[in-house]
């Protein structure tokens, strides 16, 4: 799996994503309890089952949502406050294309984030030209996104991230909704990804070759360390839990 470059001495301490003591509740309900992580390596696998709280700390570390309690710092920043410096640091990939894509061609779409940086638009347009004919898609130029596929739109979206060539990525069940060819060809194309890959997910299987695994349960950690050490603990839970009538472990 490919590596990002060493960090400058400078940057080594304020390098990766801290949670001090993060809580957040959501329409009453608690739903992060008192975290604390220090994320660092390459491929983090965030695990657990509805409800426990995956993609809440997912939002909270890209600033989309703030803390009740707590800090969030990634690179050192505060994401909620600093959100052009965010641009740089951090990029995500929801799991449906359409809550994420704003504009109607493909063109407006892939050239926002660099605008949004700062970059003046003709550039920008000419970056989003070069990048189209680079992967084969000059054809796609002026084109509708309602035209492609959701595949198409996924990579769409990950090609608008990828531009603006953030030191993480925070993937939201990104093989959601795509046929196997497809999940085939974005599994390929992640890997080769020099970029800090932070992946919630249902399937443990995907998790196998990453550095660490998160795994929440109720907006707690319930394990974390190397895959495996972590993935049989959460399969051996799921198969326990499995056995029970449907739903027996939740509150009536």
């Amino acid at each position: 799996m490919t590596q990002a470059s060493a960090l400058p001495p400078q940057d080594a301490a304020m390098a990766g994503i801290t949670l001090a003591g993060a809580a957040v509740t959501l329409s009453g309900c608690a739903v992060l309890h008192d975290l604390s992580l220090h994320l660092c390596e390459q491929r983090i696998g965030i695990l657990g089952r509805n409800g426990s709280g995956k993609s809440t700390l997912l939002r909270l570390i890209a600033g989309l949502i703030t803390p009740d309690s707590g800090t969030v710092r990634v690179e050192g920043c505060d994401p909620a406050r600093d959100r052009k410096a965010m641009l740089a640091h951090l990029g995500i990939l929801f799991q449906n294309p359409d809550h994420q894509i704003l504009f109607p061609t493909v063109d407006e779409e892939l050239a926002f984030g660099l605008v949004q940086m700062g970059m003046p638009k003709a550039q920008a347009q000419a970056r989003v030209t070069a990048h189209l004919a680079q992967h084969g898609r000059s054809h796609w130029l002026g084109a509708s996104v309602t035209s492609l596929s959701q595949g198409q739109r996924q990579w769409l979206c990950l090609q608008s991230v990828l531009l603006m060539q953030p030191r993480t990525l925070l993937l939201d069940e990104p093989f959601a909704g795509l046929d196997l060819p497809t999940q085939t060809r974005l599994v390929r194309r992640l890997a080769t990804l020099p970029q800090r890959l932070i992946t919630i997910t249902h399937d443990p299987a995907s998790l196998s070759g990453f550095d660490r695994v998160i795994w929440l349960d109720g907006g707690t950690i319930a394990a974390d360390g190397p895959p495996a050490r972590v993935l049989p603990q959460f399969d051996a839970e799921m198969q326990r839990l499995g056995g029970l009538d449907a739903d027996a472990d939740l509150a009536g």
